[in-house]
């Protein structure tokens, strides 16, 4: 068990944490969710003491051990990746450095005979044989393949050491587990193995995510930071998000009657009970659900973007024909034999073996690269518009946003301007920023802006949710669900991608061709692990 205790934290004028009391219990996973800056991380921090709270203590069982995912990459750059794993457990590496220190004294003595065999049999209770198995097993289930267990992790990629790093918080059974992003940098498959792997862990898990479909699967708690204070709610984040946002609906709705709002919430949390017995998670879900109180549920202070599309132009007949496309850059193939028609209402999800390769397609189709074979061809109603992986060098002005935006725009009306940048929480002096100094998230936000102001009815949207909060991504995933248009689109999150695409187009990992079926994500994805069993 874990605890913070009459915890605040305060940076000059800006109060982050004021008097949070908040308990973590052994075999549930809390996922902590706010809004960009709120203090997430800083709130790991703390729990971990890495920082100090400027009041209170945070309260540890005695004899629990902690694990923390670690945020530096090259912490680690002198030990092998073997041993970086196992130095996730220090009790553990100490007691194996001390053993085999012993054992290399040329004047191995009696008394040293002595004191080794004590080692020998705490190496034991702790079960010390076993860790070199359980470490390289990690790693292998994390996707680190045996020929780089025993390289210095100096040699490895850094996606490879932020999963090298994730075994080292995982190795040992720790009694509290946190990570912050640990799905950062990690394939579907690796998602789905680590989902798995904290499925089946006992202890306790804090854990910070922008990945929903993550958060839905793994957590039994959500800890909201919201406003300075953190609250504790039972239930993943749709529990939560859907909840509150019932809660807030009544709150608005003044003329409902008290048993009348009491009987929605019930019925609520009924349904999603009911639902939860589907999940991976079931048996837990099911029985922490079905002991809420609907006096729990409160409504959301949190604002949400306001994204709405709306196409100046219908679509029509003819969409996109692409024939024969190919590309090579600097002598490597990126793909090749690429042909498809899309469809009226067409929502395609775009997958790829890395993010060059979907850079390439994404830039070809955009008319920033030219093929090197093959035909585009766009349909004469088709308005496309899009958002590019990098855009990085749509802000180097020294400009406001509302100059920023303004360039892109016929009506250069400042207050029709700031509309559009309000929509996206760029309010008051918000919208007056200067573009070089934003943010990821806020660059982000701002590109959808273009995007709404556009009226585009054909969008490519390379990698949309990359630095974009929760409630950005929520909405933006709610907005894209009734968009009119037609979309293409490619991103990591699993609940965007399932919820949004009716199409999938996968280039081939060896360049040539591509796999085009009118399936969901999760049923492409179901496919793919059955050919990969009969293989």
């Amino acid at each position: 068990m874990i605890s913070a205790n009459n915890i605040s934290l305060q940076y000059g004028k800006r109060i982050l944490f004021d008097e949070v009391n908040i308990t973590f219990t052994p075999g549930n996973c809390y996922g902590v969710i706010g809004a960009n800056g709120a203090g997430k991380s800083t709130f790991l921090k703390i729990l971990s003491g890495e920082i100090d709270a400027n009041t209170g203590n945070i309260g540890i069982e005695p004899g629990k051990r902690m694990a923390v995912l670690s945020q530096d990459h090259n912490s680690f750059d002198n030990h092998t990746v073997l041993d970086t794993v196992m130095k996730g457990h220090k009790a553990l590496w100490d007691l194996m450095k001390e053993k085999d220190a012993i054992y290399m004294k040329p004047d191995f003595s009696d008394a040293d005979g002595i004191k080794a065999g004590e080692l020998e049999e705490k190496f034991a209770e702790m079960n010390g044989w076993n860790a070199e198995p359980e470490a390289a097993s990690l790693l292998s289930g994390i996707g680190i393949h045996e020929d780089l267990h025993y390289k210095s992790m100096s040699e490895l990629s850094g996606a490879a050491k932020v999963r090298v790093l994730l075994a080292q918080a995982l190795f040992g059974d720790p009694d509290i587990l946190i990570l912050d992003e640990p799905t950062n940098d990690l394939d579907i498959k690796t998602v789905t193995w680590l989902e798995d792997f904290l499925l089946d862990f006992k202890n306790t898990v804090i854990v910070v995510s922008h990945d929903r479909h993550f958060l839905d699967t793994v957590c039994t708690h959500t800890v909201d930071i919201d406003f300075s204070r953190i609250n504790l709610y039972t239930g993943n984040y749709t529990f939560w998000y859907e909840s509150s946002q019932l809660a807030l609906r009544q709150k608005l709705n003044q003329n409902k009657k008290s048993e009348t709002k009491r009987a929605e919430l019930q019925a609520f949390i009924d349904r999603f009970s009911a639902n939860a017995s589907k999940s991976r998670q079931a048996t837990a879900k099911k029985k922490l659900l079905a002991k809420i109180n609907v006096d729990e549920i409160k409504p959301s202070s949190r604002k949400y973007p306001g994204i709405i599309w709306e196409p100046k132009r219908e679509v029509g007949d003819q969409i996109l024909e692409v024939k024969n496309l190919s590309k090579s850059i600097n002598g490597e193939l990126m793909f090749s034999e690429i042909n498809f028609t899309m469809n009226s209402k067409d929502k395609i999800a775009l997958l790829g073996k890395n993010s060059v390769v979907l850079d390439a397609f994404y830039d070809v189709l955009a008319g920033r690269l030219e093929p090197d074979t093959g035909e585009i061809n766009w349909g004469q109603t088709i308005t496309m518009d899009d958002l590019p992986n990098d855009h990085e060098h749509m802000f180097h002005s020294e400009v406001s946003l509302i100059d920023w935006l303004r360039e892109f725009s016929k009506d250069k009306d400042e207050a029709f301007i700031r509309g559009f940048l309000g929509k996206m929480l760029f309010s008051g002096q918000e919208s007056l920023k200067m573009a070089n100094v934003l943010s990821g998230g806020e660059k982000v936000r701002c590109m959808l802006s273009k995007l709404m102001l556009s009226g585009a009815n054909f969008m490519m949207l390379n990698e949309p949710t990359n630095h974009l909060d929760l409630e950005t991504i929520t909405a933006l995933n709610n907005s894209l669900i009734n968009f009119k248009g037609n979309l293409i689109f490619t991103s990591r999150d699993h609940t965007f991608t399932q919820s949004i695409a009716n199409r999938i187009i996968d280039l081939n990992d060896n360049g040539i061709g591509c796999y085009d079926s009118l399936k969901t994500f999760d049923e492409y994805l179901a496919m793919k692990e059955e050919l990969a069993s009969k293989a």
